[in-house]
């Protein structure tokens, strides 16, 4: 992802320097040697947005994310940077995005009709639905459902700083705690939401499945893997929306069930 410029030695001497002596110095050189990370998330992020996006914006909430990383990076707990920079950067610039009002509510609201009736459809037969079953529920013709979700594609990003639920207070960073950490209340949810998800992503299309597969684990951009499918770049983001809206109803489902447990 990001080639180190400094060897593990003097990258922990950097962070002592910064968190331990406080020197200023050292702070600039570390958010120099990661700033190749903040070009690889927005290139990441902009991948189906609108064209009128500008990657020069894109890439300042970025760096406005690396740089409260790297103020807010505990070295000591033997985290990854990287892995807790991105989620920074990418928090940082979907706030940006959205404090920009970039996605027409009418779209957001097209989004939540849909998560909401795949959820209700797939719980009612415990299974994947068809677009025609999808169709058929939300009254509209299923050329008509192909171009929402192609709408949609677009609001296929989700922030960690973002609330579970909309009503809801608790975010997805708020569950990303240290591994190392004994909680066994925590250790249970995670055994959970892990077996949720993945039940979840086994009732996936196997061409949804790939793309997930491909995008979130071999790091593909859409383009490229429509090119290994042999698929449109729109038909790639479709199955995208469609994957990343069944999880969500999936997970909330999990939420669900933990609530009333």
């Amino acid at each position: 992802m990001i080639q180190q410029k400094q060897s593990h030695l003097s990258n922990v001497e950097l962070w002592k320097a910064w968190k331990v002596e406080g020197l200023l110095a050292a702070k600039q050189q570390l958010i120099e040697q990661y700033l190749p990370l903040v070009d690889y998330v927005v290139g990441r992020l902009l991948v189906g947005l609108p064209k009128n996006v500008s990657r020069d914006d894109l890439c300042s909430h970025g760096m406005l994310g690396l740089i409260d990383a790297v103020e807010k990076f505990d070295y000591e707990r033997g985290l990854q940077f990287e892995t807790y920079a991105s989620w920074r950067i990418r928090g940082a610039t979907i706030d940006g995005l959205r404090q920009g009002d970039w996605v027409p509510r009418s779209v957001r609201e097209k989004a939540k009709r849909l998560e909401d009736a795949y959820q209700k459809l797939e719980q009612h037969y415990l299974r994947s639905v068809t677009d025609t079953e999808m169709s058929e529920y939300l009254q509209i013709s299923e050329k008509e459902f192909q171009h929402m979700l192609q709408e949609i594609s677009i609001t296929a990003i989700c922030s960690f700083d973002d609330p579970i639920k909309e009503e809801e207070s608790e975010t997805r960073l708020s569950l990303m705690i240290d591994e190392k950490a004994k909680n066994p209340e925590y250790k249970v949810n995670e055994f959970f939401l892990k077996e949720s998800l993945a039940k979840a992503i086994e009732k996936l299309t196997e061409k949804e499945r790939t793309v997930v597969s491909l995008f979130y684990y071999e790091e593909l951009s859409l383009s490229e893997i429509a090119e290994v499918m042999s698929l449109s770049p729109s038909r790639i983001s479709q199955l995208h929306s469609k994957a990343i809206l069944r999880l969500r109803g999936s997970l909330g489902r999990w939420k669900n069930q933990l609530l009333e447990d």
